[in-house]
């Protein structure tokens, strides 16, 4: 099963991570702000996850690390 890591702090809430995930388990947290003042990026049903890494691949910031 694969496993999405999310650095919260550096992620500036571009959504850009959430238009590719096939599953549609990438959004934006709705109910955090992190350091940056952004609301980041979250995968609300971690066993959905099938590794693509369609999400780290489009993160400009290097924010997400899919670990299979």
């Amino acid at each position: 099963m694969a496993k999405v890591f999310f650095k919260e702090d550096r992620c500036k809430g571009c959504e850009l991570c959430t238009t590719v995930c096939p599953k549609g388990i990438v959004v934006m947290a709705r109910d955090r702000i992190n350091n940056k003042g952004f609301q980041p990026a979250q995968v609300i049903e971690q066993d959905k996850c099938i590794g693509c890494a369609f999400c780290a691949m489009i993160c400009p910031d290097v924010v997400i690390e899919v670990e299979k």
